[in-house]
């Protein structure tokens, strides 16, 4: 089974930086995707990122340049560092694994970014 375990949220001000964690267990060697969604109240859930087993990445264009995603192999950690924030950034930020056409997320961690 797999498990996704996110970190690292929080309340920040405008023009802040955060840094999301997701750790990964359970047989996730043969991943296709691995990356972060989130939710705003009202809106559907939408892709932020996400990086591919060859390494590429994809990122939203509504954070381009201002979010970074990298993954440690080593400790099968998933992160998300998250600067210049603005406060339509304020979302509940999901981990999302994807083995085939299986979706396996975490429980999800709050970032709010006040004006």
């Amino acid at each position: 089974q797999v498990q996704l375990v996110e970190s690292g949220g929080g309340l920040v001000q405008s023009g802040g930086s955060l840094r999301l964690s997701c750790a990964a267990s359970g047989r996730i060697s043969n991943f296709n995707t691995m990356g972060w969604y989130r939710q705003a109240p009202g809106k559907q859930r939408e892709l932020v990122a996400f990086v591919m087993r060859s390494a590429s990445i994809h990122y939203a264009d509504s954070v381009k340049g201002r979010f970074t995603i990298s993954r440690d192999n080593a400790k099968n950690v998933l992160y998300l560092q998250m600067n210049s924030l603005k406060p339509e950034d304020t979302a509940v930020y999901y981990c999302n694994l994807r083995i085939v056409f299986t979706d396996f997320w975490g429980q999800g961690t709050q970032v709010t970014v006040s004006s």
